[in-house]
């Protein structure tokens, strides 16, 4: 009797087209396991300077980190190269987040260039914004800000202070998200998709507000040197897009080697598609609050985190 109550309270949900998967605990807790065991295997020092610094000098044609910036175009230059290559970086892995939003905000379309073309216009339009008004205002602030500062507070960079509680606010929003699509919380873009990516690019724009990286550190004085807040604003958006290069080539391949059916697919199972964000969003916004809000401060000598032997 038991058995049958179940199979027909979920029909009648499947019928109502109910958003919400089945077995949210199983999501939220293998999601936040996963985001706590990526904080605990990162390696900053494979993906900052490995991966991030031989990629940036390798399509420069020089040493990214110690060759000087000469001129405008040269600066727009590295601008783009360096958030290319910082793509992995701890402060900037999270974006990978936006593929489930991405495909959701593309299932009502059916040709394939527009698949791809809407969502990532959406997630790069918030995005854009939120760098732009950044590189704008943080030429004109210049070494008054915490990011560019020199100075410790209680044995921590500044700088490093201001990287924790930006990451951390932002992994919350991610987790957030995350729980709302499967509607454990209240869903502030309930039917609304299209806001749900712009404003997921407007936190991804928001990781230039706290980002450590050394080449876009340099990047930011060279803007700040420059005493132009346009050079600001251009750079901070190409830095951005350059953020996102691999994230939309990933999204490309996903539509273009599946002629659609993956978003066809993600598209027929309303359940699906939203399992699939809110795993991605939680999962992320957890490895971004415990990195940068947990290992990161241990690091300095506040609490304790596991270490990796090759960390």
């Amino acid at each position: 009797m038991t058995e049958t109550r179940t199979t027909a309270s979920q029909q009648v949900s499947s019928v109502s087209g109910d958003p919400r998967p089945q077995r949210n605990g199983v999501i939220i807790a293998a999601s936040v396991a996963a985001g706590v065991l990526l904080a605990v295997l990162w390696s900053y020092e494979f993906v900052d300077s490995v991966i991030g610094d031989n990629v940036a000098s390798g399509l420069l044609g020089h040493d990214a980190k110690e060759t000087a910036i000469a001129g405008t175009a040269a600066g727009l230059i590295f601008a783009f190269v360096s958030g290319l290559a910082g793509t992995f970086t701890a402060c900037n892995i999270a974006m990978i987040a936006s593929i489930g939003p991405l495909s959701a905000a593309s299932s009502g379309t059916s040709a394939r260039l527009r698949l791809l073309l809407r969502p990532v216009a959406y997630l790069t339009l918030g995005m854009v914004v939120v760098a732009a008004v950044y590189g704008f205002v943080g030429v004109l602030l210049g070494d008054r800000l915490p990011q560019l500062s020199t100075e410790t507070a209680g044995g921590v960079p500044v700088r490093i202070i201001q990287s924790s509680v930006v990451f951390g606010l932002i992994g919350l929003a991610l987790i957030y998200l995350g729980l709302a699509a499967i509607k454990v919380v209240p869903d502030l873009f309930a039917d609304r998709p299209v806001a749900r990516v712009v404003t997921l690019g407007a936190l991804i724009g928001g990781f230039l507000i706290g980002r450590p990286y050394p080449l876009f550190n340099k990047l930011f004085h060279w803007a700040v040197d420059s005493g132009n807040p346009l050079y600001g604003s251009a750079a901070f958006v190409l830095q951005s897009l350059g953020n996102i290069v691999v994230v939309t080539a990933l999204f490309a391949l996903l539509i273009l080697l599946t002629r659609g059916r993956f978003i066809t697919w993600l598209a027929s199972d309303v359940r699906r598609s939203t399992a699939l964000s809110a795993a991605l969003l939680i999962a992320l916004g957890v490895f971004t609050v415990v990195y940068w809000d947990i290992r990161v401060p241990a690091i300095f000598g506040f609490g304790w985190f596991p270490t990796m032997f090759y960390n």
